[in-house]
């Protein structure tokens, strides 16, 4: 990963097996996957296995559940709620102070541990901003956690629970300046991890960001901004711009196109994009421009299209997780991060 520059991968969902049962006096005993057409029925089988096989097949499955049972015993996922003072410069120079709500989630039963931000997206319209409340990703932050890692998930300023001004406006649909809307999202991930820094709990020199929709905007240019701890980003339907009323045609994506060109010439970690094949917001042939602009620029960056997804796979993040998951944790081993992966 650390050496190449492109590489594009296709996920595709794996065929359904069926099953063929070999049957013992009438009774199944022994699923075979086999793919294809329904095989004809078996004929009954004699039952000739010894019963210390048999009781030595019942003494692993007791060791089985007892071992999954101790796993259970030792992960005690915990959330708690936080508030990070954080102080933003704005663009006419005044000061602005505001507490952001942080939610973290982690396994108590383990000591120190590498961190893992999670960053929402953006609401289509403003007067929506307030509804997100505060940001969880439930299920996302509770299988990184038993991961191993300390999961921190920022409302950010502006939303939700957090609220304050909306410092990370693009503008008009006509005139985006999409960099200048993750300056204030790159400040405040700083923050955060000086925040997270003391933290007993907390390991921040060495962590992951991923984030879904406008946060994976961000997270690409958290990984052209050098933060101290990053290893990695990762990109869930990336972008910005997109609206119900304009499926598969967002606002200005050339210039979201030159804002990831700009951030490839400055990225020096690794970085994974996934976008679902049927993404009503960016379609297919955007979010491929974005990527190649960032790669052709010097970006570290690897590809994955995952399956289409229901209706619009813009949502995959929350909805499939497992779509996503093979190619993130093959991610996390190839940069450095194989042992939360228990």
């Amino acid at each position: 990963m650390h050496g190449r520059s492109k590489m594009a991968t296709t996920v595709d969902v794996a065929s359904a097996k069926r099953a063929t049962r070999v049957r013992c006096g009438g009774a199944p005993l022994v699923d075979q996957a086999r793919a294809g057409e329904n095989p004809p029925a078996m004929p009954l089988q004699p039952c000739r296995f010894r019963w210390v096989r048999l009781a030595a097949a019942a003494r692993l499955q007791v060791l089985a559940l007892l071992l999954l049972a101790l796993t259970a015993a030792s992960a005690e996922t915990v959330e708690e709620t936080l508030q990070v003072p954080i102080r933003l410069v704005r663009e006419d120079g005044a000061i602005l102070q505001h507490g952001l709500v942080l939610t973290i989630v982690r396994d108590a039963a383990r000591g120190r541990a590498p961190f893992a931000i999670l960053l929402h997206g953006r609401p289509e319209s403003a007067d929506k901003f307030h509804g997100i409340g505060q940001q969880k990703f439930p299920a996302n932050s509770r299988y990184l956690a038993e991961m191993g890692f300390v999961v921190l998930v920022p409302t950010r300023i502006g939303y939700g629970a957090t609220g304050g001004p909306d410092v990370e406006y693009t503008g008009d649909c006509g005139s985006k300046d999409y960099a200048r809307g993750m300056v204030p999202v790159v400040r405040q991930v700083r923050q955060i991890l000086e925040f997270a820094a003391a933290l007993p709990y907390v390991d921040s020199a060495r962590g992951i960001v991923v984030g879904e929709s406008f946060g994976g905007v961000a997270a690409i240019a958290v990984a052209a901004s050098d933060v101290p701890g990053v290893a990695g980003v990762v990109s869930v339907a990336g972008g910005d711009g997109g609206g119900l009323d304009h499926l598969e045609q967002p606002c200005r994506p050339d210039q979201l196109r030159d804002a990831f060109a700009d951030y490839g010439r400055f990225n020096r970690i690794p970085t994974l994009w996934m976008y679902s094949r049927n993404d009503r917001f960016w379609g297919t042939q955007y979010p491929q421009a974005w990527f190649d602009a960032f790669s052709r620029s010097g970006g570290k960056g690897e590809f994955v299209w995952l399956p289409a997804d229901k209706n619009n796979g813009h949502y995959i993040f929350n909805r499939n997780a497992p779509a996503w998951h093979p190619a993130f944790e093959g991610f996390l081993r190839e940069i450095g991060f194989a042992s939360e992966l228990r």
